[in-house]
């Protein structure tokens, strides 16, 4: 089961990456990133001795990727691939302290929007002159959302590997008993039906306030705003179009349970499952996590777009990439592991081709009639994907700016200040970081 950033990351593991990355950054070739390691013409070769090479992640005991190793081994066996894993949720915290340790693996599998903080401080290789041997990999058949995450300096410094969107999810059966026909398909339609669902202790909508401004960027990204100019170097969201749709956003809660207010995007799953609430946007995990845990509820939710804003359709994305280290010795071996598991037949096996519900990050998977057979469950988020916007800005001071934005709208949607305040407490706040 893959859960977005904000749930699998906590603020105070994204504070904890950007102090070990500053330790990190110290160093005299701190802002030097490592462009060119593949060299001369062709597909990188194998090496003619035996290589290991070393892929932290928090997937390394996942059978799948075992059995990914062990065939890519038997293709290869010059090259051992040797599993450093730790815990999802502790996995960023470890890495960035190995990386300021100058002790940091030769590949890893991380949050996709985290490439471009490591890139910044020269932490990772330039994977742009392996892409252009390669005959596996090709950058324009990336979703551009997915891209968007590895990209920095116009460079891709990670391959885009699974990912998800977000969208509605909606109990069938509440929404039967309300007279309520079809999912809300605009804003309007979003709060009368959240309003009319709202009824006998029971609530039409579901909100987190440890994670809002996750779950605030689709209504700011249908109202027509953004997080940050398209340079990444000033702060736009509390434009006219941000404050719009964070009001809209915080006005949600009277249509929210208050006591899973403070509870996380997972842990929120019990109220959807009994019933108490009737509508909740999450990633394609969530489908998931229903059929595993609840599969007496089959039948009585489904999902669908967010509703439109004055913008039309978007979404966030989230997922995860494959990144090589700049200190790595063995930088063709993993190469030519990354490009293994990027193979299209590996990416599906990993993404639609399994239990879970990650989808693929090219277009000619998402697009491809084998997943809509594969898991016909995948197919609304699939569709998304047109919709889908990378929900970090590649700026490397962001995340920062980001923890404050979701203290900040938290707030708001406990009612101690108003959505507009929310935003320019975080914005001035904010553009002090980008100063500096």
């Amino acid at each position: 089961m893959r859960l977005h950033k904000s749930w699998k990351t906590p603020a105070i593991v994204a504070l904890a990456l950007a102090a070990s990355l500053s330790l990190a950054a110290c160093g005299s070739d701190a802002k030097k990133p490592k462009t060119t390691v593949g060299t001369g013409l062709g597909p990188v070769k194998d090496p003619t001795t035996p290589q290991t090479v070393t892929f932290f992640s928090w997937v390394g005991n996942e059978p799948r990727m075992k059995q990914m190793a062990a065939a890519f081994h038997k293709l290869h066996p010059n090259i051992t691939i040797k599993f450093e894993n730790a815990p999802a949720e502790q996995a960023q915290q470890v890495l960035s302290t190995r990386i300021a340790g100058n002790n940091p693996p030769d590949v890893a599998y991380i949050n996709a929007s985290d490439t471009s903080d490591y890139a910044a401080r020269g932490a990772l290789v330039d994977l742009d002159p392996y892409m252009g041997r390669s005959k596996v990999v090709k950058p324009g058949d990336y979703v551009d959302g997915f891209k968007t995450f590895v990209t920095w300096n116009h460079k891709m410094w990670g391959l885009p590997f699974d990912g998800e969107t977000t969208g509605l999810f909606y109990r069938t059966d509440r929404f039967a008993e309300a007279g309520i026909t079809a999912p809300p398909k605009t804003w309007d339609e979003f709060k009368a039906d959240a309003e009319k669902l709202t009824t006998n202790g029971k609530y039409g909508f579901e909100m987190f306030a440890s994670e809002s401004a996750y779950y605030w960027y689709p209504w700011l990204y249908q109202a027509g705003g953004d997080a940050l100019s398209k340079d990444g170097k000033s702060i736009v969201f509390d434009s006219p179009q941000g404050k719009a749709a964070a009001d809209f956003y915080v006005s949600l809660a009277k249509y929210s349970p208050k006591d899973y207010l403070n509870s996380n995007s997972y842990d929120g799953r019990v109220a959807f499952a009994k019933g108490d609430v009737a509508m909740y946007m999450a990633g394609a995990w969530f489908a998931g996590t229903l059929a595993d845990e609840y599969p007496k509820l089959n039948g009585k939710w489904a999902a669908a777009p967010p509703p439109s804003g004055a913008a039309g359709c978007k979404t966030t994305l989230a997922g995860d990439s494959l990144v090589m280290f700049s200190k790595t010795k063995v930088s063709d071996a993993g190469w030519l592991w990354m490009e293994y598991l990027s193979q299209p037949d590996n990416m599906a096996k990993w993404t639609y081709k399994t239990e879970g519900t990650l989808l693929p990050t090219t277009k000619s998977l998402i697009n491809s009639p084998d997943l809509a057979k594969a898991k016909p469950v995948l197919k609304p988020f699939a569709d998304l994907m047109s919709c889908g916007v990378a929900s970090t800005v590649s700026n490397p001071k962001y995340p920062r700016i980001e923890n404050i934005l979701n203290d900040q709208l938290g707030k708001a949607i406990y009612g101690d200040q108003t959505a507009a305040q929310a935003l320019d407490n975080t914005a001035q706040q904010g553009r002090a970081l980008l100063a500096h």
